[in-house]
């Protein structure tokens, strides 16, 4: 790896922000050295003089986005209102860090795939390891202030049913897996109260 200059780190930033892109728009098979380096407008030779491997490259941009959507749901735990935190918000926010914020069927789908994919990945497996230790954590701390006292076995359950839920829905004619995975949260909170 080189980035010694502040040019460097540029590039190399470009360079992972492509990465992002192409690997949220169309999941790994869409993260080629090639398409990397067209979407950061940089030479192809770059991606390998900044990076080791494609290996390397992938997995920091998926460090990178994973570590953004924890920030993202820490801000908004940090925002959650336990007085005004009504059972549709927090689902919504539980959803949110699950799903992803976006409502399109296309989004969830490619998250859901590059999921799986990080199995026939063994490289990948400490990262996703390490994001998934923190993202049960984090909601955990959604859950608690929401006023649900629930054990980390619990919110791995809930997760689960979402999973399975999300999974189910996607086969049908018309998915909406957000929807599917909202009811089934909501029952499978209602028990818990």
């Amino acid at each position: 790896m080189t980035a010694a200059t502040p040019k460097g780190e540029r590039r190399r930033q470009a360079l992972v922000e492509a990465a992002i892109g192409l690997l949220v728009d169309g999941g790994f098979d869409a993260v080629r050295h090639r398409a990397v380096a067209e979407r950061a407008g940089l030479p192809l030779a770059s991606t390998t003089y900044y990076f080791d491997s494609l290996d390397e490259l992938i997995t920091v941009a998926l460090d990178r986005h994973g570590r953004a959507e924890l920030a993202y749901g820490e801000a908004r735990l940090a925002e959650l209102d336990p007085e005004e935190c009504g059972d549709d918000a927090f689902i919504e926010l539980v959803l949110d860090l699950l799903l992803g914020p976006s409502h399109d069927v296309e989004a969830v789908v490619l998250r859901y795939e590059r999921l799986v994919a990080t199995g026939r990945r063994p490289f990948l497996r400490p990262l996703m390891r390490e994001l998934t230790v923190e993202l049960h954590d984090l909601l955990l701390a959604i859950f608690t202030k929401a006023g649900k006292k629930l054990s980390p076995e619990h919110v791995g359950d809930l997760i689960a049913i979402v999973d399975g839920t999300v999974v189910n829905a996607l086969v049908e004619v018309s998915p909406d897996p957000r929807a599917a995975a909202r009811r089934k949260l909501a029952v499978a909170l209602a028990k818990t109260a």
